[in-house]
């Protein structure tokens, strides 16, 4: 279908929407109950959360990281460190890092800003994020294209551009969806209900289509296989990085550990000392002499490369390169990231703890 068509195909009817959400809206901890006032604070905290991760690793996560930041007041008040080690295995660190920098400009400002403008001021907020927050906790008439919403304005409007070229017609149809009357009623309703239909009816592959209330209006489903929208062009094969990671432990048990640089990939995490992420590399660039043994290699996918570390372990009676020694059986709680974490289940494998 030609990129203009969609603006000719009428919008569906934002009321059957709302009626379907209202019977089959989903509970997350993060989302306000019928009646109930939104939290800006969670809105904002889960939109943060969720970018490249899903509802069902997310969901036990946000209940622990509210536990322990309870409002944007605590975690503007946290060090960085305790937040980095609280976001850890979640992926993409600098959200965390930009999370609470945006805390403590949010503090500094008396509370979150109310529209899309003043929202998109504040540290790692983009255009997507200020406008889920703006619509769900202020009630600002806005539709944010997550992977959801995307998927569910190309199949409505046929859009059959691949991706990424095809995003601007898809961002402009999903905005025509939002401009129903009673879209516009109840923002903070409909923003959600989309995300809900995306993630529960309109899916990627077998799309649950007798089951959607757009069912009628849907010109995707009238062409035939919905399923294949949007249309994504072949991925391009990820480059390949090699590196070395080294498990030096002491007499007492404990594990040499370095903070990595503030930024950069993994910026401000605990790792095992390693390598730069290039070429292959031995132990001879391990942090102090030891025995090293080759205990295996971890292997870890990053958005535009794959990494494969090779895994030494060496013991000592005494470790003297710089760094903190943290318990073996403390290296859970630690706040390493996956990448790392990968590491040490390797480890410990191999010396079958």
């Amino acid at each position: 279908m030609d990129a203009s068509a969609p603006n000719e195909l009428p919008v569906p009817s934002a009321a059957a929407l709302l009626g379907w959400y209202d019977r089959h809206r989903r509970s997350m901890p993060w989302r306000a109950l019928p009646g109930e006032a939104p939290d800006p604070y969670r809105v904002w905290l889960s939109e943060v959360m969720l970018q490249q991760t899903t509802v069902a690793a997310v969901a036990p996560r946000f209940e622990r990281f509210v536990a322990r930041f309870p409002t944007v007041h605590a975690l503007a008040a946290a060090p960085e460190a305790d937040v980095m080690q609280e976001w850890a295995g979640l992926g993409y660190y600098a959200r965390a890092r930009n999370l609470h920098a945006c805390a403590r400009a949010v503090v500094a400002a008396g509370g979150f800003p109310r529209d899309l403008v003043g929202l998109r001021t504040l540290p790692g907020v983009g255009d997507y994020t200020a406008a889920a927050v703006a619509s769900i906790a202020f009630g600002v008439p806005a539709v944010p294209v997550d992977g959801n919403v995307e998927r569910v304005a190309a199949r409505v409007f046929a859009i059959d551009a691949p991706l990424p070229g095809g995003r601007r017609a898809i961002d402009r149809a999903a905005m025509r969806l939002g401009e129903d009357a009673a879209a516009r009623a109840r923002p903070a309703d409909f923003t959600q209900a989309l995300f809900d239909l995306g993630a529960t009816i309109c899916t990627p592959r077998s799309p649950a289509c007798a089951l959607c209330p757009w069912r009628g209006a849907c010109a995707g489903l009238r062409a035939g296989a919905p399923e294949r929208l949007p249309v994504r062009a072949a991925r391009r094969v990820r480059p390949v990085r090699h590196g070395a990671a080294f498990w030096l432990e002491d007499a007492g048990g404990r594990v040499l550990l370095r903070r990595r640089p503030a930024r950069g990939l993994l910026g401000g995490m605990l790792e095992l000392p390693g390598t730069a992420w290039g070429d292959q590399v031995g132990p001879e660039a391990a942090p102090q002499p030891a025995e090293w043994a080759l205990a295996g290699q971890a292997v870890h996918g990053f958005t535009h490369f794959e990494l494969r570390l090779d895994v030494y372990v060496g013991r000592v009676a005494e470790v003297a390169a710089e760094g903190v020694l943290v318990a073996a059986d403390a290296l859970d709680g630690a706040g390493l990231p996956t990448a790392m974490m990968r590491c040490v289940f390797v480890a410990r494998r191999f010396i079958g703890r």
